[in-house]
């Protein structure tokens, strides 16, 4: 596919690499969990799998139809741009490096903060961990505002489509962690995500609960205190399973959750800001510690 053509719909991208993308997932499943070399956390189970596909499909969808009025507002917040910056080899790697950092905050707060984990969830809701995980998105990001995080890269000055670009890109090279085939990749582990580290941010375990939050590098968790390397053997899923292969129940469960609390007549107002914006293990109030929605 032209280059020109991706910049000018950066949308187009991980649709250029989905041939790619299902390579992967077939060898993965040929070589390694048909053949049952491969904890069973690894297998491909086929309700989960069409799940994690339609959850892939709606989440395109919504990004497609949501970017249209993203794509305006940042074209907005560009007119107030603070540098005019052409894209060079350069200041494209620099772009890379700014996006991660962005993309990690962005992460961190999809764990921090209940509003924005009600869209993330989905993506751990799986208790398994292969190359189909990947999949696993929500349609729900715009609303819960992952876009947010990229406009400090557009006041800056770069070219909102040359952000959505990055954003993308960096989102497809994250595929290539969701899997159990790799055990380590050597000295490339000190600096950039891999396999291993992003086992341990799927992980239920205690230890390994809101941890690793890279995109591509892991530079960023081990600057901020949230590494953690893998060391035992990886639970995955979410501490409160949600027990279905159905994309919506997948989807609205927690936010469900949510508005049911929220909606509790006794609360305050600082309550139900709480229970909005307060970290999900922690949100108040809750009738018990099992009424709690967890999270990773």
């Amino acid at each position: 596919m032209d280059m020109d053509l991706l910049i000018t719909h950066p949308e187009w991208l991980l649709l250029a690499l989905a041939p790619l993308f299902f390579i992967c997932i077939v060898l993965e499943w040929w070589f390694g969990a048909r053949a049952k070399r491969l904890p069973t956390s690894a297998q491909y189970h086929p309700a989960e799998v069409v799940c994690n596909f339609v959850l892939a499909g709606m989440h395109q969808g919504a990004d497609i139809i949501a970017g249209l009025l993203i794509a305006k507002i940042y074209l907005h917040f560009f007119g107030w741009r603070w540098f005019d910056i052409d894209m060079t080899l350069f200041t494209f790697g620099l772009l890379l490096i700014a996006q991660d950092f962005c993309y990690y905050w962005f992460h961190r707060a999809s764990h921090r903060i209940r509003w924005m984990w009600a869209a993330h969830v989905v993506h751990h809701s799986s208790e398994s961990m292969n190359f189909s995980t990947a999949f696993r998105q929500s349609l729900m990001y715009p609303l819960a505002g992952m876009w947010l995080f990229w406009l400090p890269l557009v006041l800056i000055g770069f070219d909102p489509n040359w952000v959505v670009f990055a954003v993308l890109l960096n989102l497809g090279l994250q595929f290539f962690v969701h899997t159990q085939t790799i055990r380590s990749l050597g000295p490339l582990e000190w600096i950039f995500n891999t396999p291993s580290h992003h086992r341990v941010h799927h992980g239920r375990n205690p230890q390994y609960i809101d941890k690793n939050y890279a995109g591509v590098l892991i530079i960023w968790d081990k600057m901020f205190g949230t590494f953690e390397p893998e060391n035992e053997t990886v639970q995955y899923g979410i501490t409160k399973p949600v027990n279905s292969f159905n994309p919506l129940v997948v989807t609205f469960s927690e936010w469900r959750d949510m508005w049911r609390d929220v909606s509790r007549p006794e609360l305050t107002l600082a309550q139900r800001f709480n229970t909005l914006f307060a970290p999900p293990a922690t949100h108040q109030p809750v009738s018990t510690a099992s009424d709690s929605q967890q999270r990773l």
